[in-house]
């Protein structure tokens, strides 16, 4: 089999970084292009200088319509104004990171059709897509807690959810709260209720439980370290801790990245890896879920790159035997 051509968009970001970091060792990838109009000419070490001396290649402001695979790494809204003004092959799979194709009204676009991308709940029909939509990052944590209940149809009152996302989570771009002044020895919370993940996290609970009809409360807040989600969710359980962990179990055993820890967590166990883990409490009636991923990998191009080796016919680890920065 030959090597997979791939063209990135959106090349000087953080997700398309650790997505460029990810393929040039990934034994099944060639990276054809990978396009900035801004920083055009420039070589991607400059911008991505973890990769002086790896990667000699130079960021382009054209595009090879031919690639096999086209990764979207572009700000929320830009992917659909993109293709709008770009086409590429029919043979040409498009995985999109940004929020544009996730939800059910937005799935379909110029003849198109999207395929949510979470593997844990999706993987077969991710296997014959052409055209994934990945999800959000602290939709993924979230979703990863809750889908198990979900199958159950065991969800029956209000969910509430705490997570704290590291400042990679807000993109390269400074703004007032991402400045080192700011953010270092900082805490703060940010769209209370509001946030633009639960419309997913709510449209996969329904996908597993028709009948969800509760309300998810999810305070998102900025932690104080660089990248990682930590996410606390309890809601009311009837059954006892052992049957919490074999439905989680159950769900998550042939999960390849999601797995169940019997042992409290701690975020550095999921730095730099492609793992989601997974801890239960049961205290007076109620579950408490906690969730931890790494926002740029299992929360952004980690699973797109799961989403690929899927949609290619590959191992789904392939590329992604990655150990946790621990110390």
């Amino acid at each position: 089999m030959r090597n997979i051509e791939v063209g990135i968009i959106g090349g000087a970001g953080y997700t398309a970084g650790e997505l460029i970091r990810l393929l040039i060792h990934h034994p099944n990838t060639n990276i054809n292009f990978v396009f900035s109009t801004s920083n055009a000419g420039n070589k991607i070490s400059k911008i991505h200088q973890d990769l002086v001396g790896t990667l000699d290649q130079e960021f382009t402001d054209t595009v090879n319509p031919d690639v096999d695979v086209l990764f979207l790494c572009l700000g929320h809204g830009n992917s659909v104004k993109f293709l709008s003004n770009n086409t590429f092959s029919d043979n040409t799979k498009i995985i999109d990171l940004g929020n544009d194709f996730r939800l059910e009204a937005d799935k379909v676009f110029d003849g198109k059709t999207f395929v949510y991308g979470l593997p844990e709940l999706q993987r077969e029909a991710i296997k014959t897509a052409n055209y994934i939509a990945n999800p959000g990052c602290f939709a993924t944590a979230i979703q990863l807690g809750l889908l198990p209940l979900a199958g159950k149809g065991l969800i029956s009152k209000d969910v509430h959810i705490n997570a704290v996302t590291g400042a990679t989570g807000a993109g390269t771009s400074l703004s007032a709260t991402t400045h080192f002044t700011w953010r270092d020895n900082n805490f703060s919370y940010y769209k209370p209720f509001t946030h633009q993940h639960l419309g997913e996290i709510n449209q996969s609970v329904k996908q597993l439980q028709s009948d969800f009809a509760t309300e998810i409360l999810f305070m998102p807040n900025r932690g104080d370290f660089p990248r990682g989600i930590f996410a606390t969710l309890y809601t009311d359980f009837e059954g006892t801790i052992e049957d919490a962990k074999t439905i989680y179990k159950d769900f998550y055993k042939d999960a390849k990245f999601t797995f169940v820890s019997d042992d409290q967590l701690h975020l550095k166990q999921v730095v730099n890896t492609n793992k989601c883990l997974i801890h239960l409490h049961k205290h007076n009636g109620k579950l408490l879920v906690t969730s931890i991923i790494d926002n740029l990998l299992k929360g952004a191009s980690g699973q797109a790159v799961q989403n690929m080796n899927l949609m290619f016919g590959l191992e789904e680890t392939t590329g992604l035997g990655l150990k946790a920065t621990y110390f």
